[in-house]
């Protein structure tokens, strides 16, 4: 195996080594990420709490509603929490392919914003609840075009997990305890 270093904070040698498994046991690529949480039924400030456990840790997450909603706005809204983490695995997800094509970038930042029509939610008429979401990607790198970087935005919007969540229909399945 080639030892690669670490390019854009990607360690590579991980990635190598995540695909050598996936390559001899595609099962060791399905990841189930779950969570379990509690809306907070007396006004504690926040209305859901949630603790999000991953490999080296728990982050506990208070979730609140803006006003409009019925909350009280205190602490960031389910709405927000869903754009950041949608942003933060497509720019992952470029950052990803950029490193492992040997793109060596020197900066990398994004704007992201998402249109919700709370009018379905509201039940006042049947408009789509989302009507855009929108990335502003500001890269640079001194060994890649702005073409070469085009194409890898192209590849990672259709390698991104989040983005491929949200342009295809996957069933929730509901059922009450």
């Amino acid at each position: 195996m080639i030892n690669f270093m670490r390019i854009n904070n990607v360690d590579l040698d991980k990635i190598s080594k995540t695909i050598d498994n996936g390559k001899k046991d595609k099962s060791t690529l399905k990841k189930k990420i779950s969570l379990e949480g509690e809306w907070i039924i007396d006004n504690k400030g926040y209305q859901f709490v949630t603790e999000l456990v991953y490999e080296k840790g728990i982050e506990r997450i208070e979730i609140d509603s803006p006003s409009f909603l019925g909350g009280d706005g205190n602490r960031p809204g389910a709405m927000q929490y869903c754009i950041a983490g949608l942003t933060s695995c497509f720019i992952g997800t470029f950052v990803n392919i950029a490193a492992s094509k040997g793109v060596r970038l020197s900066k990398v930042s994004i704007k992201s914003n998402c249109i919700i029509n709370f009018s379905k939610t509201f039940d006042i008429s049947d408009e789509p609840i989302t009507e855009s979401i929108n990335f502003e990607i500001d890269a640079k790198s001194d060994n890649a075009s702005k073409e070469q970087l085009e194409e890898i935005i192209k590849m990672a919007e259709e390698r991104c997990p989040a983005i491929y969540s949200m342009t295809h229909i996957i069933k929730p399945q509901v059922k009450l305890l």
